[in-house]
């Protein structure tokens, strides 16, 4: 099996490793306290400018055409810096995806190059109520149709760079009268448009530079050209672009779970306790064995994913086994890390604090890891007997 990257990939992931220690690194403890928003909006202009917004996007629509093997290196380069702004520029990735594999042309022109140059500082995607999360097909939001608009009407909950977000991908129930999950059209609806409001944001365990919010569409009214792909097929459209999405949060976990464990074995090396450095001692250094080896394991999942997605082959259960095993491996090297740092780990004088907290909610959006292992165990059994 060849393993090696393309020039290109390895530039792309040289440039979103300087690009994220120059600029991502020093900033991310003040993001964490919630400041420094126009430092963020910076970062995302920066990262636009060197293509990083739209890197599976076509170049004709303003893309860099980098493919997801690209995009999942950058992911964890820019995660191992800074959480927050990792997961705004792998949402905004999934958005400017979803538009460019169901978007007419004149949605592809209108969007993508405003994604890809950073005019729109970020993509949002729309899906999660409160009573439809891992049940997405539940959701209650309506699109009617009037005449040659349509009108949406609900609430859409913890959705990633809504403050800031230029476009919108939503999905609406567009004929409850079909069985569930068969009647759901996808729209593209631009920030400004009359009845979309923003709404509070939540006070978060962690990434905290990243804005979540609830969504509301009061009678928000979009023309009939905002729908997406065909009317009614808006739920395959999202199980799809879900599938991709989990390579995005898997890099996300892999690039804390690293910056964690780097923190941790440069501690115990300089930390000494009993007349030698902790890392000496057998027990700390199994732990760190341990910890390597769940990194390597989740590297080769992510990239194998990435790579099925690259060659046009079927990714659903790879990708969910790489954001399974990532979120899960990224929960055990940042407890790990804590750990090893004793005390120091537990106060925010050191990043680990962060990483902990970072990293916990990689086990939850995109799909919790218990529904990543329903669809594991479904294509597994697919074709069994």
């Amino acid at each position: 099996m060849h393993f090696a990257f393309t020039e290109e990939e390895e530039l792309i992931r040289a440039t979103a490793e300087r690009l994220a220690a120059e600029r991502l690194a020093p900033h991310a403890a003040a993001l964490d306290r919630g400041q420094g928003r126009a430092g963020l909006l910076a970062n995302l202009r920066l990262l636009a400018e060197n293509g990083f917004m739209a890197l599976n996007v076509d170049p004709d629509f303003g893309g860099t055409g980098a493919g997801t093997v690209a995009f999942a290196l950058s992911i964890e380069a820019l995660a191992h810096a800074c959480a927050s702004t990792a997961v705004t520029v792998s949402v905004t990735n999934m958005v400017g995806e979803v538009v460019q594999a169901v978007g007419s042309t004149e949605q592809k022109q209108r969007c993508l190059p405003r994604l890809a140059d950073g005019t729109w500082p970020a993509g949002a995607f729309c899906l999660t109520e409160s009573g439809a999360g891992s049940d997405p097909a539940g959701m209650t939001t309506r699109a009617r149709r009037d005449g040659d608009h349509w009108v949406l009407d609900g609430q859409k909950i913890y959705i990633t760079s809504a403050e800031y977000a230029g476009v919108f991908v939503v999905w609406a129930v567009t004929d409850p009268e079909r069985p569930k999950g068969k009647g759901i059209s996808c729209f593209l609806v631009e920030a400004d448009t009359p009845g979309l409001v923003i709404g509070k944001a939540e006070e978060k365990m962690g990434q905290h530079g990243s804005a979540t919010n609830t969504v509301h569409f009061d009678a928000c009214r979009v023309p009939a050209s905002a729908l997406m792909g065909r009317e009614n097929d808006g739920f395959r459209i999202a199980v799809g672009e879900l599938a991709g999405g989990r390579i995005g949060v898997a890099a996300l976990s892999l690039g804390i779970a690293r910056a964690a464990m780097d923190a941790a074995k440069g501690y115990a090396v300089e930390r000494r306790q009993f007349g030698q450095s902790i890392a000496d001692f057998q027990g700390v250094q199994w732990m760190i064995a341990d910890r390597e080896t769940d990194l390597e394991a989740a590297r080769l999942l992510i990239l194998s994913a990435a790579a099925k997605k690259d060659r046009g082959e079927p990714f659903a259960k790879e990708a969910s086994m790489a954001k399974l095993f990532a979120s899960e491996a990224a929960h055990r090297a940042t407890d790990t890390a804590l750990q090893l740092h004793g005390g120091a780990g537990y106060v925010k004088d050191y990043p680990v604090e962060r990483h902990v907290r970072d990293a916990r909610i990689t086990r939850i959006y995109e799909g919790t890891s218990e529904i990543q292992r329903l669809i594991i165990a479904r294509e597994t059994l697919r074709n069994v007997g």
